[in-house]
């Protein structure tokens, strides 16, 4: 029973799932209606239908994010991508209205499968320099991914002329607000996205790879992997995904605003792969806790919304939670619980 319960609670998702479902018992008794799901024109509505598709760009960026901090790395710049990318996808497509036969009709300035791909280029660009400061210079990636989060910035706001640009084209708004079947579009991206890691990460080499690099890269070197090529395409890879979160984004709010587009989305993503319980420190790496922990968050970002809390201190009430979800989660403690609470058994 003791070593059952002990490989349980040791498991990488025990305590994220354990989490999530607190989060979402307590939504349940402020809110008896929180799982309801509803079906209007179509369309899947309720208050998880809502979480998992505002959770979307989140859970995109962390598993981005996930590779990075599974090489030793950190990327601090993915919030100044995504402004970066938004800018780019919306100036492109921009749209103006015509009258076609009589009709009111809004036409992008340019093919809008050619904005996509500008924007994702964009974003890899960002990723490529990333890893070229890292990889190729041996900079230290807080500090090389720090220059990109301040100019970033900058870049995007000289993109948009410091303007809020507005998307008038409506095939555009498919990507953040589209249905298929019923289930938000934004849901089937993550959903390919993850697949596509789990298939190269659990079904090639490439998973041991990042993680031998993570644990010791000199070994690595020495056992004939290129860990600086590794590194290089991990942050190229962790940039891409922020430029797939910044069309989402950008395509629910129908505009791009560089000052707050993707603003502390970093720091989120960082969050949610420590809550999925991935090492800070490289190594051993876990994606579906990174999505598990990416949905803590936004479920815990609903409740406190939800409940009314003043804007000046939801943030300290976000603190307090993820300080207790983190200390849950530490061996030291956990293994302290434990042997309190078997010695207390074993006393009665």
């Amino acid at each position: 029973m003791k070593n059952t319960l002990s490989q349980l609670t040791r498991s990488h998702l025990f305590w994220p799932c354990v989490t999530l479902v607190l989060l979402c018992l307590a939504n349940v008794y402020f809110n008896p209606g929180f799982f309801d799901i509803e079906v209007k024109d179509g369309h899947l509505y309720g208050s998880v239908i809502d979480i998992l598709n505002r959770a979307a760009p989140l859970m995109l960026i962390a598993m981005g994010m996930t590779l990075v901090i599974a090489t030793r790395g950190i990327d601090i710049s993915v919030g100044a991508t995504v402004a970066i990318a938004g800018a780019v996808v919306a100036a492109l497509i921009g749209g103006s209205l015509v009258i076609k036969d009589g009709v009111q009709t809004y036409v992008s300035n340019v093919p809008m499968p050619l904005a996509i791909v500008a924007a994702l280029a964009v974003a890899l660009l960002c990723g490529l320099w990333n890893g070229l400061l890292v990889a190729g210079a041996g900079m230290q990636p807080i500090v090389a991914t720090l220059i990109l989060m301040v100019a970033g910035r900058g870049v995007a706001q000289l993109i948009t002329e410091g303007q809020i640009v507005t998307v008038y084209y409506e095939p555009f708004f498919f990507i953040g607000n589209g249905f298929i079947f019923g289930i938000p579009v934004s849901l089937y991206i993550v959903a390919v996205v993850l697949a596509v890691l789990l298939l190269l990460t659990k079904r090639t080499a490439l998973g041991l790879f990042i993680e031998s690099v993570g644990i010791n890269p000199v070994a690595s070197r020495f056992s004939g992997i290129s860990a600086r090529a590794l590194v290089f395409w991990v942050y190229a890879f962790c940039a891409v995904t922020a430029g797939i979160a910044a069309l989402i984004i950008t395509s629910n709010v129908k505009s791009a605003d560089a000052n707050n587009a993707g603003l502390l989305l970093e720091l989120d993503a960082i969050l949610a792969v420590a809550l999925g319980g991935t090492s800070l420190a490289g190594g051993r790496f876990y994606l579906i806790g990174t999505l598990i922990g990416a949905l803590i968050i936004q479920t815990l970002t609903y409740a406190i919304y939800s409940l009314g809390v003043p804007p000046e201190i939801n943030m300290v009430v976000k603190a307090i939670v993820v300080f207790g979800v983190c200390l849950i989660q530490s061996p030291a403690l956990r293994d302290l619980l434990m042997k309190h609470a078997f010695r207390t058994g074993g006393t009665a």
